[in-house]
C-alpha cells in the first residue's frame, strides 16, 4: 500500500489515542522511512451478501476431574475422604487424610464395618482410653480424637458459616466437641459442644450444625475431641460453606470465572476421568446420585486419587444450569484405557446411558427422572448433546460398540445431537454422527499454523467438535503467554471455520495447584485464592462469538506473523463489528482496516490488548495480574481510515460501533480487567 505523509501523520494520532505515542515518539518526529514501517491491511466485507452465522454453540468449556478440579475446588466440601472409604474396603485400612489427636496411650483409631450405609460400610471407630481430670488416665487439656485437614488446608473466613453434618454413634453418653482450628490445632475459629446420652447415640444418628468462624486461616482443620472416655464411631462427615453459588455446592471464585467466558456449553465430566485405567474404576452415573451419604465413591486411577463424588451426575447437570450453557455428556461405551467390553456384549452399557438420559431428561414419573426429582429438580434438564466415549476410536471395539449406542439413542431421542470420538477433519467417517471429535495438544507454532486445519474439511458431514486444545507443557511451561497466542491464532482459524466448527472448548480448564497432574490449566487455584493463565484470557477474547456472523476478511501482508478475524455482533440493540488480530512478531505492526460494502461507518470504540514483555511471562500467585487484558474505551474519530497497531507478542481486539449508535463522549481513561482474587 503507498505509504504518505497523511498516513504517517494519522499513525502518530491514533498512537496518541491509544495512549502508545511515548512509544513511537521519535519516529513520529523524524523523516519516516517506508521502510521503518510494517504495515498490513485487513480487507473487510461488511455487506450481508457475504455473512455467516456463527453457531450458537461455538465457544464452551470442559470440565473434567483432574488436578482436583472437583474433589477440593469447584465442589466446596471442605472434608477429605468424608466416608473413611478412600483406603479401601478391606479393614484395618488408611484413613488418610485424617490424623489423630493424642497418643496411643489416650486414643486409639481403626475403621470397621459398621456403617448404616450399605454402598459404604467403612467407619471409624474410636477408643478413648484416657478420661477428664481425676482420673488416672487424665486427657490432655485440649482433649483426644481426629482431625481433618481437608485439600491442602480448609479455607475458613471470619463471620462466615459453614454446615458441618455428620453421623455418630457410641456405646456410652458423648460430650463431644466440634472446631475448626488453625493447622497446628492451636488456634479455635469455631467450636460447639455435642452432648448426648447413651440412649440417643446407640445407633448410627445424624448431627447437623452451623458453625461460624470467629478468625481467618486458609489452612484450617476440622476436629472432633473429647476427654470422655469411651467407644464413638463417625461416618459421612461433612462441612460446606453456607454461601455457595445458588446454594447447589459450588465455589463463588471458581464457578464466576466459568461464567465470565460465557460459555454456551459444559462437556462433563471428562476426558480420561470417563474411561478410567480400568473399567473398574470408570466414572459410573448411578453411583453418583441420591443422598451424598450414600454415594460410595470411587477411586480415579487414570488421575490417581479418590473422590467421593459429591459433585456426580445430577451436580453436573445443575451446574450446566446455573451457569446457562448446554450440558454435554460424556459416558463410557465400555472401553477403557486397558480392558473393553466386546460389542455383543455391550447392551448392559447401552442401556445405562439410555438411564441416564433418563434421569436428565425424563418426567417426574419416569424411573430415573423420579430420582432426579427426589433430588430436587422435577423439571427436566436440557441435554441435547452425548458423546459416546473418550479418544476411544482406535480401540478394536469402539465402532462396533458406538453404533449399538448411536442406534439405540437415536431410536429414543431422535433430536440428541451424538458425538463421535473418530475424526472426520480431513477424511470422512465410517460411521453415523452428529459432530466429530477433535482434541489437539501441541507446541506452540504447530498449533498457530493449524489454524486451517479445518479450511479443507468436507461441508456436508458432521460438525467438528474440538472439545480439548492447548498448547502442551513444552512450550507453555505451567501456562504462559506464548501458549496463549499459539492458542489465540487457533482459535481465531476454527472461528473462520464456524460453518464446519461447531464447538470448541479448551482444556483442562482447572489445577489445584497442589495436585498438577496436568500442565498447563486455564484457572490455577488453591483453598483461598486464584487466578488465570494467558490461557484463560484469550478465551475471554471470544465472548461475543457464538452465535454472532462472521465477516469475509482477507488479511493483506505477512500472515506468518500475523492471524486476523472479523465478527460483527450487537448488544443491547447496538451493532458492533469485533476485529480480533494475533501477532507472533517481534515488531509492533499497523493494521489498516478497509470496511467495504457497508451502508453503515463505524468508529473504533474499545481496544483489548494481552500481551507482556516476555513470551514466557506466567500469572502467579504472587503476581496474578501480570498478564491480562487492557481495556481502553476509545474517542469517536472523523478519520477515514482505520488503522490500528498490534503490539509485539500480543493478541488485540477492537470493537467498531456504527456511527449512528455513537454518542460523542471524552476520551476515557483506560482501565484494566482482572480476575477475582
Amino acid at each position: 500500500m503507498k505509504t504518505s505523509w497523511k498516513f504517517f501523520t494519522s499513525v502518530c494520532i491514533l498512537l496518541f489515542l491509544l495512549g502508545s505515542c511515548s512509544v513511537y515518539q521519535n519516529h513520529c518526529l523524524a523523516d519516516a522511512q517506508e521502510d521503518a514501517i510494517v504495515m498490513m491491511t485487513l480487507q473487510l466485507d461488511a455487506s450481508n451478501v457475504t455473512r455467516r452465522p456463527i453457531p450458537d454453540t461455538l465457544f464452551g468449556i470442559f470440565f473434567e476431574e483432574i488436578n482436583h478440579a472437583g474433589a477440593g475446588g469447584l465442589w466446596a466440601e471442605l472434608v477429605s475422604n468424608r466416608g473413611f472409604e478412600a483406603g479401601g474396603q478391606n479393614i484395618p485400612s488408611n484413613i488418610w487424610p485424617w490424623s489423630i489427636i493424642g497418643d496411643e496411650s489416650s486414643v486409639y483409631v481403626v475403621t470397621d464395618r459398621s456403617s448404616c450405609f450399605e454402598r459404604n460400610k467403612i467407619a471409624l471407630k474410636m477408643e478413648v482410653l484416657c478420661d477428664s481430670i481425676g482420673s488416672s488416665n487424665t486427657c490432655p487439656s485440649g482433649g483426644v480424637g481426629v482431625y481433618n485437614p481437608g485439600y491442602w488446608g480448609m479455607n475458613i473466613e471470619e463471620g462466615k458459616k459453614y454446615n458441618v453434618v455428620f453421623f455418630v454413634r457410641s456405646t456410652g453418653d458423648i460430650d463431644l466437641s466440634v472446631s475448626f482450628t488453625s493447622s497446628n490445632g492451636s488456634l479455635t475459629l469455631a467450636s460447639e459442644n455435642i452432648k448426648a446420652l447413651a440412649s440417643e447415640v446407640s445407633n448410627w444418628t445424624r448431627r447437623e450444625l452451623i458453625l461460624e468462624a470467629n478468625g481467618t486461616d486458609n489452612g484450617a482443620r476440622l476436629q472432633f475431641t473429647t476427654t470422655k472416655k469411651g467407644l464413638i464411631w463417625f461416618d459421612q462427615v461433612s462441612a460446606i460453606p453456607m454461601d455457595t453459588y445458588k446454594g447447589h455446592g459450588f465455589r463463588n471464585d471458581l464457578i464466576q470465572m466459568m461464567i465470565d467466558l460465557k460459555p454456551r456449553f459444559l462437556r462433563f465430566p471428562g476426558g480420561c476421568f470417563v474411561e478410567g485405567d480400568w473399567l473398574g474404576n470408570a466414572f459410573r452415573w448411578k453411583e453418583t446420585v441420591g443422598a451424598w451419604e450414600e454415594r460410595p465413591g470411587h477411586y480415579g486411577d487414570v488421575w490417581k486419587y479418590w473422590t467421593d463424588d459429591g459433585l456426580g451426575h445430577f451436580e453436573f447437570f445443575q451446574l450446566a444450569e446455573d451457569i446457562g450453557a448446554a450440558p454435554v455428556w460424556v459416558f463410557n461405551n465400555g472401553i477403557s484405557h486397558n480392558d473393553q467390553v466386546e460389542t455383543q456384549n455391550v447392551m448392559p452399557f447401552v442401556q445405562e446411558a439410555l438411564d441416564g438420559i433418563e434421569f436428565a431428561r425424563g418426567d417426574a414419573n419416569s424411573t430415573w427422572g423420579s430420582v432426579r426429582a427426589a433430588m430436587g429438580h422435577p423439571e427436566p434438564f436440557e441435554l441435547k448433546y452425548v458423546a459416546v466415549g473418550n479418544e476411544d476410536c482406535g480401540m478394536p471395539y469402539y465402532r462396533g460398540n458406538y453404533l449399538e449406542f448411536y442406534d439405540a439413542i437415536k431410536k429414543t431421542y431422535p433430536d440428541i445431537k451424538i458425538i463421535s470420538n473418530c475424526d472426520a477433519s480431513s477424511q470422512p467417517l465410517d460411521h453415523p454422527a452428529d459432530y466429530f471429535d477433535y482434541h489437539i495438544y501441541t507446541l506452540a507454532s504447530d498449533l498457530y499454523v493449524r489454524s486451517h486445519d479445518f479450511d479443507n474439511t468436507p461441508r456436508n458431514g458432521p460438525k467438528a467438535f474440538v472439545s480439548e486444545y492447548a498448547v502442551n507443557k513444552t512450550d507453555a511451561n505451567t501456562g504462559n503467554l506464548l501458549a496463549a497466542l499459539g492458542e489465540a491464532a487457533f482459535l481465531l482459524g476454527l472461528e473462520k471455520n464456524s460453518d464446519v466448527v461447531g464447538m470448541v472448548s479448551y482444556a483442562p480448564l482447572f489445577v489445584n495447584t497442589n495436585d498438577r497432574r496436568w500442565i498447563p490449566d486455564a484457572i490455577v487455584f488453591n483453598s483461598s485464592h486464584l487466578y488465570g493463565t494467558p490461557s484463560y484470557w484469550v478465551q475471554q477474547f471470544f465472548t461475543e462469538s457464538s452465535g454472532a456472523t462472521l465477516l469475509n476478511s482477507t488479511l493483506m501482508g505477512n500472515s506468518s506473523i500475523v492471524k486476523a478475524s472479523a465478527i460483527s455482533f450487537q448488544t443491547n440493540g447496538k451493532d458492533y463489528i469485533q476485529i480480533k488480530a494475533v501477532n507472533i512478531g517481534e515488531k509492533s505492526i499497523y493494521l489498516d482496516v478497509a470496511v467495504t460494502r457497508s451502508i453503515a461507518k463505524f468508529y473504533l470504540f474499545k481496544k483489548k490488548v494481552l500481551t507482556s514483555t516476555n513470551v514466557m511471562d506466567e500469572n502467579s500467585f504472587s503476581n496474578p495480574e501480570m498478564i491480562v487484558p487492557q481495556e481502553s474505551l476509545m474517542e469517536m474519530t472523523e478519520e477515514d481510515d482505520l488503522m490500528f497497531v498490534l503490539p509485539p507478542h500480543s493478541l488485540s481486539s477492537f470493537d467498531l460501533k456504527d456511527s449512528a449508535n455513537i454518542i460523542k463522549m471524552p476520551l476515557a481513561e483506560p482501565y484494566k480487567k482482572t480476575s477475582t482474587i
